[in-house]
């Protein structure tokens, strides 16, 4: 199987380093600096350092329409703010296609809504394309090294869903079909937002009660998220919910979590993103997120606290406060 990976972050080459062997991946890199190191020492030291890129793997640069003619299947590696430019440029593209994107859309002037998960963007640029997305659990570092990891493909097409599976589920990696692309995409944006909340408590040593309190009560918000957007509850029980949530909130490899522990020492937001050397999709969604619930009537109080908290408008031990001091209610989902 062909399959063309674009974008050569960490993600991205985790998955094409994971292909090679049983298939034929290219890894494709916007920046022809980045592209010439890899080739030359065979490893993406920038994103991804200490893992060898297997002789298997084909390095491409140029266009990424040139990268991904001919592939069986197609992969979109980009942070969210990459999404809407890779999805317009492929719009005509004939191989299934799926995203690794985990967020939301900044709002555009204009737009009715404040900001679009990846399949309404896709819908807007590219409605032809038979599209879904990859997600759940997975840390790169870990699927690069072959350690064991399980994802869900989530789309509305059976032949993307199928060839998900076909390519990345393996000995190390297990992939899960599931046609609930909503609920999927919530999941892997919201549960960004919720590591930044409990990277704060763990980061003020409020206790592992208190880190267990908000997974728990996050999971309830991106339900309801979910629900009010058309997405299945039992999708927030698997892997692209509780346990992305799970892994993101408790990982010491997760950056999003890594920006809460930094808030909670002093830091400035700008000093912490700036020491991260990747993107934190939470900080960038979070607000859009709020924006979107507020507009549906879904009340996200922790969410809520994690904006105020970014914009400074709270300070960490404020926002913690906060939370602990809203009226007693009644636990639902």
């Amino acid at each position: 199987m062909k399959i063309c990976v674009l974008g050569a972050g960490a993600w991205g080459t985790a998955l094409a380093i994971n292909a090679a062997g049983r298939h034929q991946p290219r890894l494709w890199a916007r920046d022809a600096g980045q592209l010439a190191a890899m080739q030359s020492q065979r490893e993406n030291r920038r994103y991804l350092p200490g893992v060898a890129l297997p002789r298997e793997l084909q390095l491409a640069g140029g266009s990424a329409r040139e990268a991904a003619a001919g592939a069986d299947l197609v992969i979109v590696a980009t942070p969210m703010a990459a999404l809407r430019e890779q999805l317009d440029a492929l719009r005509d593209l004939a191989a299934p296609l799926a995203w690794l994107s985990k967020g939301v859309e900044q709002a555009r002037a204009g737009a009715p809504e404040p900001g679009l998960l990846a399949h309404e963007v896709q819908a807007q640029v590219a409605p032809a394309l038979k599209a879904g997305v990859l997600s759940g659990p997975s840390f790169a570092q870990e699927v690069a090294s072959g350690q064991p990891t399980a994802l869900v493909a989530a789309s509305a097409h059976e032949q993307v869903r199928a060839a998900l599976v076909e390519a990345f589920h393996g000995p190390s990696l297990r992939v899960y079909a599931n046609d609930d692309i909503v609920g999927v995409e919530i999941g892997g944006a919201v549960k960004n937002v919720l590591a930044i909340a409990t990277g704060l408590a763990d980061g003020l040593s409020l206790g592992l009660n208190a880190r267990a309190a908000l997974v728990t009560r996050g999971l309830a918000e991106m339900t309801r998220l979910g629900l009010a957007l058309g997405a299945r509850a039992e999708t927030f029980m698997g892997l692209s919910g509780l346990g992305d949530l799970v892994l993101t909130a408790t990982g010491d490899l997760s950056r999003n979590r890594k920006v809460g522990l930094l808030l909670a020492q002093g830091l400035s937001l700008a000093q912490a993103v700036d020491s991260l050397g990747h993107v934190a999709e939470g900080v960038y969604c979070a607000r859009t997120v709020e924006q979107r619930a507020l507009r549906l009537g879904v009340d996200m109080p922790i969410t809520r606290c994690v904006v105020a908290l970014l914009d400074g408008q709270l300070r960490p031990v404020d926002a913690v406060a906060e939370l602990m001091g809203r009226e007693p209610g009644v636990e639902t989902p």
